[in-house]
């Protein structure tokens, strides 16, 4: 079965770090492009960072500089490192992969992060 799931948000203070995991199954090489979208309260969901099967990787300005996407293909896992957490990071972080086989949308349930000032 085709699936991302995600792991690691919570609660942290402002300058803080978190890293978040995003498990895909079968393997990461299931999707050819694999990424990390939020939500915050109220607001529409935003792409954060995506990561091709080749690696090259892509970021929304508002987290250039602080977060950083990898993957590692050994353990069937991408992360989403977090630095300099700011309160307008607070969302509802979302797993996301493009099925390299049928090329549709697949998505995680979703993990809180909540960034106190």
């Amino acid at each position: 079965q085709v699936q991302v799931v995600e792991s690691g948000g919570g609660l942290v203070q402002a300058g803080g770090s978190l890293r978040l995991s995003c498990a895909a199954s079968p393997s990461v090489y299931s999707f050819n492009v694999m990424g990390w979208y939020r939500q915050p309260p109220g607001k529409p969901r935003e792409t954060v960072a995506t990561i091709t099967s080749g690696g090259t990787t892509n970021y929304a300005n508002s987290v250039k500089g602080r977060f950083s996407i990898s993957r590692d293909n050994a353990k069937n896992t991408v992360y989403l490192q977090m630095n300099s957490l700011k309160p307008e990071d607070t969302a509802v972080y979302y797993c996301h992969g493009i099925g390299a086989q049928l090329q549709i949308d697949y998505w995680g349930q979703g993990t809180q992060v909540t960034v106190s000032s």
